[in-house]
């Protein structure tokens, strides 16, 4: 029996962790027009949903159902809970998560269209290799994908690809939540952590994760007692516990894309970078933003 090559099994597992973030970089541009876009600004507000925040809320959200503040609370991960109360349940009062998850889909849509002008062009092609690794991600313990997986993809082209990338976004996510609670790191912490590491002011995270000064100093008392952080930044064993969070979750997320050949994901990851350049190189997402989102390398 042949055995293989541990060198060549090495670089093998890097390749497809580079990828997992490579894909990360491509997708997340997709999916986050949602957020900064003014189509969807307007649709959530000709909705009916109240501000900003509510339509952010309510958007996430409606593939879950008309759910609670504190089912809100524990699938984002990172919002402080008086911020989700301020908007959830409230927001199904003022339109129905059916509703809701048309009207996003609709709106992202035409957010991709103005951003990248031939993202038609590339849709269907893309969405096939996507469809493939949708069905090939595993939804247990991943509540925010196994809700967006069971929803019925839109007709149209683009809103079906902002769909598909947004359904692998929430998976990456879920993985991203789980490994955070399972090394005992809540959501302040979380963010301090990689505010810590990307040197972002704390304003960022309180401004639009809402946390209050007390809760966010407590957070960061609480990784100080652990030799995690430091005034100055993170300590070493900091340094260490952020790289085996992300290299855990590109681990695990990397996944459904090994379904789809050596060539497919080439294939894939230009044609999305494609489209994520053009979002980035229209200023539509901030430079410096709580997702931690770069431009695609």
């Amino acid at each position: 029996m042949k055995l293989a090559n541990p060198a060549s099994a090495l670089y093998a597992c890097a390749m497809s962790l580079h990828q997992a973030r490579a894909f990360w970089l491509r997708y997340e541009p997709i999916h986050a027009v949602t957020y900064f876009a003014q189509e969807s600004h307007h649709a959530a507000r000709d909705a009916g949903l109240k501000g900003f925040w509510m339509g952010y809320f309510g958007f996430r959200a409606a593939p879950m159902g008309a759910v609670s503040s504190g089912l809100v609370v524990a699938t984002f991960a990172n919002f402080a809970p008086q911020m989700v109360r301020r908007a959830i349940p409230d927001a199904w009062s003022f339109a129905s998560p059916d509703v809701l998850v048309g009207v996003r889909a609709e709106a992202a849509a035409q957010a991709l269209r103005r951003l990248v002008p031939d993202v038609d062009q590339h849709a269907e092609r893309v969405n096939v290799l996507l469809e493939r690794v949708h069905a090939n991600a595993d939804p247990i313990g991943r509540p925010l994908f196994g809700a967006n997986a069971g929803l019925e993809l839109p007709d149209d082209a683009v809103s079906r690809l902002w769909q598909l990338c947004t359904a692998l976004r929430e998976h990456r996510g879920d993985i991203h939540v789980s490994i955070l609670a399972s090394e005992g790191v809540s959501g302040p912490e979380a963010l301090q952590l990689m505010g810590a590491e990307r040197g972002y002011p704390d304003d960022l995270f309180i401004r639009s994760r809402g946390w209050d000064a007390e809760p966010w100093e407590a957070a960061f008392d609480a990784l100080a007692h652990r030799g995690l952080v430091t005034k100055e930044g993170l300590t070493f064993q900091g340094m260490k516990l952020r790289e085996f969070i992300e290299h855990r979750t590109d681990e695990l997320a990397i996944v459904p894309f090994l379904v789809l050949s050596d060539t497919e994901r080439t294939e894939l990851a230009g044609s999305l970078g494609a489209a994520a350049r053009a979002i980035h190189d229209s200023g539509e997402i901030p430079t410096v933003n709580p997702i931690g989102l770069t431009p695609p390398d």
